[in-house]
């Protein structure tokens, strides 16, 4: 929840931000086109002495504008709900054993469930579940959660 709140807080920020930059970046180039047509005006002047083709600034403007973007997407990643997330991560199951198989089809069916539920489910020892458990979770695939004298398994 509290991501969530962060995620709306960084979004409202970042659209604030964004706005006050485009409105600068539109005034910059504003005064740019008076300057350069000043310049134009006066026969003394080249347009390579105009002042606005000299300025840095607009390119500093470009930089925020992109920063704050990637502030904009930090904060949607943030409220994004977990399945959603979760759908875009595909396993390649075919790098697991057909052990392995067995137990991330049925955390998928179920969608998580109690280490002691999943040596019923699958009949194999308690031993064998936790090596298991232990190489799906260092590949990434699983996460475990303490519940009380068990652990309650989910799908990363």
């Amino acid at each position: 929840m509290a991501n969530k709140n962060l995620g709306y807080s960084l979004i409202a920020v970042s659209l604030i931000l964004l706005v006050i930059l485009l409105f600068v970046k539109a005034d910059m180039d504003e005064q740019g086109a008076y300057l350069c047509k000043l310049v134009e005006a006066d026969p003394n002047l080249s347009l390579d002495n105009c002042p606005a083709h000299e300025s840095k600034s607009s390119w500093l403007l470009i930089g925020a504008i992109i920063v704050v973007v990637l502030g904009l997407g930090a904060g949607i990643s943030m409220i994004l709900p977990k399945k959603l997330v979760q759908a875009a991560i595909k396993v390649d199951t075919s790098k697991l054993n057909s052990e392995e198989k067995n137990v991330y089809n049925l955390l998928k069916d179920k969608n998580g469930i109690y280490q002691s539920d999943l040596i019923k489910e699958t009949g194999f020892s308690k031993v064998k579940i936790t090596r298991i458990l232990d190489k799906l979770e260092s590949k990434g695939i699983i996460e475990r959660r303490r519940r009380g004298m068990t652990n309650a398994i989910f799908l990363k």
